[in-house]
């Protein structure tokens, strides 16, 4: 059983942040339940597949330079959590936003990304 930090580590880094295709896959199927729902800005997927294919379509189309960083501390309780982030080269994002995600049985079975703008 992974602890709440765990997971949004492994959210942003080995899911969201990783380029390598199996191993990010492998990183969904022990971090999220089979039912996870996703949403963000462009709407609510559900689902490891669904998951998968927003990671993907984010990370393969970012210039290779880019990179996802904790932009603050997480908070957590036993059952959600919340980490923000920044997306774009080191030390000069493109992008920031929040993730906030319900655990349940020890993984993500929900996943809420919300932008700045």
């Amino acid at each position: 059983m992974s602890t709440p930090t765990e997971l949004l580590a492994a959210n942003l880094h080995q899911v969201f942040g990783n380029r390598d295709a199996a191993a990010r896959r492998a990183a969904i199927d022990v971090t999220y339940t089979d039912d996870v729902a996703f949403t963000d800005p462009e709407g609510t997927e559900t689902g490891r597949d669904a998951l998968e294919r927003k990671a993907a379509g984010l990370i393969d189309s970012a210039p290779a330079d880019f990179v996802f960083e904790e932009d603050g501390i997480a908070y957590t309780s036993s059952d959600s959590a919340a980490l923000a982030w920044t997306f774009g080269p080191s030390g000069a994002p493109v992008a920031r936003g929040i993730d906030v995600i319900t655990i349940r049985d020890g993984r993500i079975s929900a996943l809420h990304t919300l932008l700045h703008e």
